[in-house]
């Protein structure tokens, strides 16, 4: 008798993505209904498993926003926006500035950490304010546990500027004025608690003077107000160097460790015994809980675009350098900051009662 030929059998199994799985019986030996049921059953199990690595693997698979509480057109925004354009080519996804200015460069950063996806495709400017800020108001947020620290990037260099027609011609001469009609002399500053306007409170106290303190929401409006002469004096980063450079606004100070390779003749305000030095370093950050892995891929993209030359370019223009940290040590130093400016608004008499 001859033996009968073992049926073809076919097995259709969905996959994932919506492919199908065909497997095919050897035509030429047999095949027992445990084989094909124990097949069946691992097709089965593989169809069913996520892929959470796989996704990783592919991040970013669509754009990133990128936070910057600053309005358009200040020097953070100009920085920023170059390493943007950079990351994008390193990332093959764009990274989209959103300009979402408020409480002196906090309101962007808290609200991201309030309400977006922990996924990578947030992630916001992290300004020093952020570490100083839940010692003067209530806050629904803490700037240590409740974000993901992915690079730090640089610092600013401040500067004290007024009009080109104003009356002071030094920083002493604006102090003396200050000191002859207590709470009479303005200056404008973006926000409470903003770098910009604690190092000025700090001179303030060291000089034993009272100065009216008037807050902005970011760089481009101090600088109109200033200029249009609403305001008498301005402290700020760079932003206003293209204004000095066209002889719009006269610069009488800067607050560096030393004076500026691109305005040497201005004095620094340790350099005229007021005691303080400050550059603010900032960085990005994203929600808490993100993946370590797409942390690094953030990471290296961004690290990447610092060091660009476009980036460098800016920030020349800015007078800044690069102030590169990793992630661990971005956190660490965060940590140790937050701990240490508790003493600077405590100082300042800043701290919410």
């Amino acid at each position: 008798m001859h033996q009968k030929k073992a049926p073809t059998l076919r097995l259709r199994l969905a996959a994932p993505r919506g492919g199908i799985f065909c497997l095919e019986a050897a035509r030429r030996q047999k095949m027992t209904r445990r084989t094909c049921l124990g097949l069946a059953l691992t097709a089965t199990l593989c169809a069913a498993l996520p892929l959470p690595a796989l996704a990783q693997d592919k991040f970013p698979t669509k754009p990133i926003t990128l936070i910057v509480p600053f309005p358009a057109g200040g020097s953070t925004d100009r920085h920023l926006r170059a390493i943007a354009e950079d990351a994008s080519k390193h990332l093959g996804q764009n990274v989209i500035v959103e300009n979402r200015p408020g409480a002196g460069g906090t309101l962007g950063p808290a609200n991201m950490a309030k309400s977006a996806k922990p996924d990578g495709y947030t992630v916001s400017l992290f300004p020093l304010g952020m570490l100083r800020m839940p010692y003067m108001m209530k806050t629904d947020w803490d700037p240590i546990k409740d974000f993901t620290y992915i690079v730090g990037l640089s610092g600013y260099t401040f500067g004290f500027t007024v009009r080109s027609d104003s009356p002071f011609k030094t920083f002493n001469d604006y102090i003396d004025a200050a000191r002859a009609k207590p709470n009479t002399i303005d200056y404008g500053s973006t926000g409470v608690g903003s770098s910009p306007h604690l190092l000025m409170e700090e001179i303030a106290i060291n000089a034993k003077v009272k100065l009216n303190h008037v807050p902005f929401k970011g760089n481009a409006d101090l600088q109109q107000a200033l200029l249009g002469g609403h305001i008498m004096a301005q402290s700020d980063a760079t932003g206003w160097d293209q204004f000095v450079d066209s002889g719009k606004m006269r610069l009488l100070v800067t607050f560096g460790e030393k004076r500026t390779k691109r305005w040497p003749e201005v004095p620094t305000a340790e350099e005229l015994g007021y005691g303080v030095v400050s550059s603010s370093p900032y960085g990005l950050a994203g929600p808490k809980g993100m993946d370590p892995k797409v942390v690094q891929i953030l990471h290296d993209a961004f690290k990447q675009a610092l060091f660009s030359p476009r980036s460098m370019e800016v920030m020349q223009q800015l007078n800044q350098e690069p102030a590169y940290r990793n992630s661990k040590d971005y956190q660490e130093w965060a940590q140790a900051t937050y701990a240490k400016d508790k003493q600077l608004i405590e100082h300042l008499g800043l701290m919410a009662k």
